[in-house]
């Protein structure tokens, strides 16, 4: 059976809803606080609600936002492969979101921005696993050399899947020119596929994008509440979103990657992956937290009463 492999960082969020930002130097009252298991997690949850198998390949510390993480991950049935570092604690990111449902982030890195070849030396790859590769990885020297060189010594056959975040917006560094020809999937939001490709609308990201991916790379390209678009070999399809009341989009792109993941696992075309991954996305707006995707049930429950 498939599994999803998860090479990203697991941090723990720090979540505070309020009105609006202060301005520099002022001071606000919170709606609400609570300390979440985030980052990469959010992915892993999602795609473990929707019945993907998922294992986390990154590094976790030895301190209460470890604990933290790590409870996390045995609550969703995550299996974390390595052992926690133990002079690091897992790292911490305030999450703000505000009424607008904007939101701010400021973190403090800990363990998970390491990772060694004799860490992944010790995973066992299948020809049928998904290998989730996160951009901010590469953002860490104590990680991104490692962790590049055996991305590209995996076997074909294994599907390499990239979510550029925030932070890549170029294909010229080097660590990213050379993973560039071995992604077989790219997830985004389209923000992000502008800024990395220079495009002006998202069709132009995608034929950008297209050129710089291997032939058969498979795109998806998220619109908020518009819902996504996919392409392969230059067909592009837009797939429609749900209209629901947004209250926190924090994490809805993790929710659509991990649900569109599992659905591809599962069997389904792209396609039928990215309408379900639309669903989860929409469902996950109308909660507050970073880690809200629903799971195989409720997904299927809004595909029936959306038509």
């Amino acid at each position: 059976m498939a599994r999803l492999l998860h090479t990203g960082q697991v941090m723990v969020d720090l979540v505070m809803s309020l009105e609006q930002l202060p301005a520099s130097g002022g001071d606000v009252l919170a709606n609400s606080a609570s300390f979440e298991a985030g980052g990469g997690f959010n992915v892993m949850a999602a795609a473990r609600r929707n019945g993907l198998p998922v294992l986390y390949l990154g590094r976790h510390g030895n301190g209460r936002f470890g604990d933290l993480a790590r409870e996390a991950m045995a609550r969703e049935e995550i299996k974390v492969v390595l052992e926690r570092n133990a002079e690091k604690d897992t790292g911490l990111c305030v999450a703000l979101t505000e009424a607008s449902t904007e939101r701010t982030f400021i973190s403090h890195i800990g363990a998970e921005a390491g990772l060694s070849a004799e860490d992944l030396a010790r995973v066992p790859v299948r020809d049928d696993d998904y290998v989730y590769v996160s951009g901010y990885s590469l953002q860490y020297p104590d990680k991104a050399q490692a962790l590049l060189e055996w991305l590209l010594a995996l076997p074909k056959a294994v599907t390499v899947v990239f979510d550029p975040g925030p932070l890549v917006n170029s294909s010229a560094a080097a660590p990213m020119a050379a993973l560039l020809p071995r992604i077989d999937i790219w997830t985004s939001n389209s923000v992000e596929a502008l800024c990395f490709t220079g495009a002006t609308d998202i069709v132009g990201s995608l034929d950008s994008l297209a050129e710089r991916l291997a032939d058969d790379a498979l795109l998806v390209v998220r619109d908020g509440p518009g819902g996504c678009w996919i392409s392969r070999a230059g067909r592009h399809r837009h797939i429609p979103g749900f209209k629901v009341r947004a209250v926190d989009s924090n994490g809805a792109g993790d929710a659509h990657a991990g649900v569109f993941l599992a659905g591809l696992a599962a069997g389904l075309d792209a396609a039928e992956a990215a309408r379900r991954a639309n669903a989860a996305a929409a469902l996950a707006v109308t909660r507050w937290g970073p880690a809200t995707s629903p799971g195989t049930q409720e997904v299927d429950a809004l595909l029936s009463f959306g038509g």
